[in-house]
């Protein structure tokens, strides 16, 4: 079966810092690139960054450039979202998905997600 489980989420103020985990099973891990997406509530789904399978290139929406950096274990199977320097507006819950190719090819496989609250 396929797998993508997140971890990390949690509650922490504004400035604070959390560092995120999606740990892959089920399919060939290395052909997959993987994305980070949120939710806050009464909101639209958003992308916030992307790592692609072949050369490791990172995509970020701007609201998040320069604080979040993604990056990925293919030995682990697992995809890492540090993120710092957090803001209220990053409250949502975090969802990782796998996309076969490149980043924005389209969701192959989507996981559950994880709740971080920033307060401020």
């Amino acid at each position: 079966d396929v797998q993508l489980q997140a971890s990390g989420g949690g509650l922490v103020q504004a400035g604070g810092s959390l560092r995120l985990s999606c740990a892959a099973s089920g399919f060939t891990f290395d052909d997959y690139a993987i994305g980070w997406f949120r939710q806050a509530p009464g909101k639209e789904r958003e992308g916030v960054s992307c790592i692609s399978s072949s050369d490791g290139s990172t995509h970020y929406v701007d609201s998040v450039k320069g604080r979040f950096t993604i990056t990925r274990d293919n030995a682990k199977n697992t995809v890492f979202l540090q993120m710092n320097s957090l803001k209220p507006e990053d409250t949502a819950v975090y969802h990782c998905a796998a996309e076969r190719f490149s980043c924005g090819s389209g969701i192959d496989y989507w996981g559950q997600g994880t709740l971080v609250t920033v307060s401020s």
